[in-house]
């Protein structure tokens, strides 16, 4: 039966709507509460004259309206927001006073926003590109910010050049493109003089850079943190997100797809699993070592271009975050919401690392710029959920100021509420360094090895993965014109593994090879591999969360797509239906299934794998459809599970496909549903 919609509306005299208000519509007022009678129209002098300036409810809207955006994030613009939980489950005393670690089972509430970096915020999902992490932790004793990326280094050791990374890697300032990419000459100009992000260089080429989803990927603080007990006894922390649906990319060929069928495709994808139920869930776990570590690793542990091998020291899994609520509305939460990266809780402190150092300024300053005023922490996205007292007032828009007659200490009135002390056994301290020296610029000599984590890193990688890290940066340097720019690059990459380097220079044609560039330490030759770096060695065996796009035409088995329905329920997978029709498709025994996709509008990119299930006559009728063969042609490319029967070959043989059935094509015919979506939990064939 057809959807209904049903008004008190009437029409005015120019053709024009006017929808009133009833019992199941409020009364439309204006932002000072005065009651609206129209909504269509101006206040003119006279039916043609001119529009009279006194028209409060006009001008209102009209200004209100001009002011309506604000300064979009200079970085992290194209973000997503969910609200959720987090849950302690096992209490940490001894490591830190921190008050959310201390006891066992306790649940704190969240605000997490994930982002691309380099793209505005119309850019697509899909770009390639680090994705920013961050949480908003409402504790007890004040906000928590764990301002991070899916990356564990990051391209940069010194946030004074954070301004010249940013400046490279966005549209170039002369012709405004290109955005939301990084293969011009600008960024590689800059990195390929920047002989330390050769390491984050490596994974920003890897398919970290190209999730399949939000829900499935791993998150990291980057930088070395501290934790302080109660004694005030101290340890380093590195904090890593790891996400309970495993991790999953795409292929680069893939990625340019969805962004043409869906730019917002991960902003969809986390909106679809909250709203089913699917909650995104990832484990906090914490790498916890001593100074003794820190002064005997190979690197320094305050340097943001390296990372410590979870071999070295295991990830200890300490709580779990759970995404279970959608915003109410997007620019009051997501976009306004203001992390910092100096926002931490007694029990946590800040290192010298000097890229961190820098962000504690920069953040701050950032909110101050987009949202007016240092009253952003008024804004409920940003409040502590917890009692706040301070002395702090006025301002543009300040919504909470001091009550009675202090604001100022110490002062000699009476003590009630908005009279606050400070609490010296409570209160936030400092680690005490010792800290002596020159004031200096100066880069530690510690910092100087730029290369060997790197060549880990790449030799951690399956083939498959290796390959697609030398595709990328073939594909990258390609768009960069000048030679001198490609060649230093590969310069580098020499230091990182000569194979590599030479296999990029073939894909760009060099007539001869640059010579390595001059480094500054010898590149080790004797760091193991971490099975931990690699995304296929950690594949997650499942396909729950996953989503199988299913295309019918009329006289499907209609007890065929009742079985494989049942088989995904059971495996926590989710479905579309793609039909010729938006209308859906009528199964063989008369069923009605509606459709989620049209052809043209549902390309197989959308989904983890599909399943072909037509009638003879259906498949034949889809032969003269492009769409339909880019739908079989691309699922095997991207080699996904394709599931079949024998009544569509007359489309997978229009296709060009029917030589090409290997172990990854599954007739249902010979197999039964549950045994095909089980299959499916290995998720890609990779040796098609």
């Amino acid at each position: 039966m057809a959807e209904s919609f049903k008004y008190n509306q009437k029409q005015g005299a120019g053709g024009e709507l006017h929808q009133t208000a009833d019992n199941h519509h409020p009364t439309m007022t204006t932002a000072q509460g005065c009651p609206v009678s129209d909504d269509q129209n101006s206040l003119t002098a006279g039916v043609r004259g001119p529009a009279a300036l006194e028209d409060h409810v006009m001008r209102e809207k009209i200004f209100h309206f001009d002011h309506e955006r604000i300064p979009e994030r200079v970085v992290h613009a194209r973000g997503y927001g969910a609200h959720g939980y987090f849950e302690t489950v096992e209490a940490i005393p001894e490591l830190t006073q921190a008050d959310l670690f201390q006891r066992k089972g306790e649940k704190t509430p969240v605000f997490a926003r994930f982002s691309t970096v380099a793209g505005n915020q119309g850019s697509p999902d899909l770009a390639r590109d680090v994705r920013g992490f961050a949480v908003k932790f409402y504790t007890q004793q004040g906000n928590w910010d764990l301002v991070g990326n899916n990356m564990p280094v990051f391209f940069i050791q010194d946030a004074i050049k954070f301004p010249d990374l940013i400046h490279a890697a966005k549209q170039e300032p002369d012709r405004g493109f290109p955005q939301a990419q990084t293969a011009h000459d600008n960024f590689w100009d800059f990195v390929s003089l920047s002989p330390e992000s050769t390491h984050m260089l490596m994974w920003i080429m890897s398919d970290r850079a190209i999730p399949r989803s939000l829900r499935f990927m791993e998150g990291f603080g980057v930088h070395t943190f501290k934790f302080i007990n109660e004694q005030g006894e101290m340890k380093y922390v590195k904090f890593h997100w790891k996400p309970k649906g495993g991790m999953q990319s795409v292929v680069w060929n893939e990625a340019l797809k969805i962004n043409g069928a869906d730019p917002d495709f991960h902003r969809r994808d986390m909106w679809a699993a909250i709203q089913a139920g699917d909650y995104p869930e990832w484990e906090l776990g914490v790498q916890v070592f001593d100074q003794t570590f820190a002064d005997n690793f190979e690197f320094d542990v305050l340097d943001a271009t390296k990372l410590i091998p979870e071999e070295q020291v295991p990830v200890k899994v300490i709580g779990k975050m759970v995404l279970d609520r959608v915003v109410d509305n997007f620019f009051a939460e997501t976009e306004q919401v203001a992390f910092c990266t100096q926002n931490i809780v007694p029990g946590i402190d800040f290192t010298n690392d000097p890229l961190l150092q820098g962000r504690n300024f920069s953040y701050l300053d950032t909110q101050l710029k987009r949202l007016g005023s240092t009253n952003f922490t008024h804004i409920p996205v940003n409040a502590p959920k917890c009692p706040m007292h301070h002395f702090q007032q006025d301002g543009h828009m300040a919504m909470h100021n001091p009550k009675g007659r202090a604001n100022y200490e110490p002062n000699s009135w009476a003590g009630n509420e908005s009279n606050p002390r400070e609490c010296p056994s409570k209160g936030f301290t400092s680690h005490a360094d010792n800290v002596d020296g020159e004031k200096l610029r100066h880069r530690s000599d510690t910092f100087s090895d730029h290369y060997s984590q790197a060549r880990q890193f790449l030799h951690s990688q399956t083939q498959v993965e290796q390959k697609h890290m030398q595709d990328a940066f073939v594909f990258e340097l390609s768009k960069v014109a000048h030679l001198a720019i490609r060649e230093r690059v590969v310069s580098h990459l020499l230091n990182v593994d000569s194979d590599f380097a030479n296999a990029v220079a073939e894909g760009l044609g060099f007539n001869e090879m640059p010579a390595a560039a001059d480094a500054a330490m010898a590149t080790r030759q004797d760091l193991p591999v971490s099975d931990a770096l690699s995304i296929l060695k950690n594949a997650p065996a499942s396909f729950r969360g996953r989503k199988l796009g299913i295309l019918l035409t009329d006289g499907f088995s209609g007890k065929l797509f009742n079985q494989v329905i049942d088989a995904l329920k059971a495996k926590g997978a989710m479905y579309e239906v793609v039909a010729p029709t938006i209308g859906g498709a009528i199964s063989d025994d008369g069923t009605l299934v509606k459709a989620q996709q049209k052809i043209d509008g549902g390309p197989s990119v959308l989904y983890d794998a599909v399943l072909l299930l037509t009638s003879k006559e259906g498949a034949q009728s889809l032969t003269t459809k492009p769409e339909a063969k880019d739908f079989l042609v691309d699922a095997h490319a991207h080699q996904k599970f394709i599931g079949f029967t024998p009544d569509v070959m007359s489309l997978v043989t229009s296709a060009g496909l029917a030589d090409d059935l290997d172990e990854g094509w599954i007739n249902l015919k010979d197999q039964a549903p549950q045994a095909f979506v089980s299959q499916l939990s290995t998720l890609r064939v990779w040796d098609r």
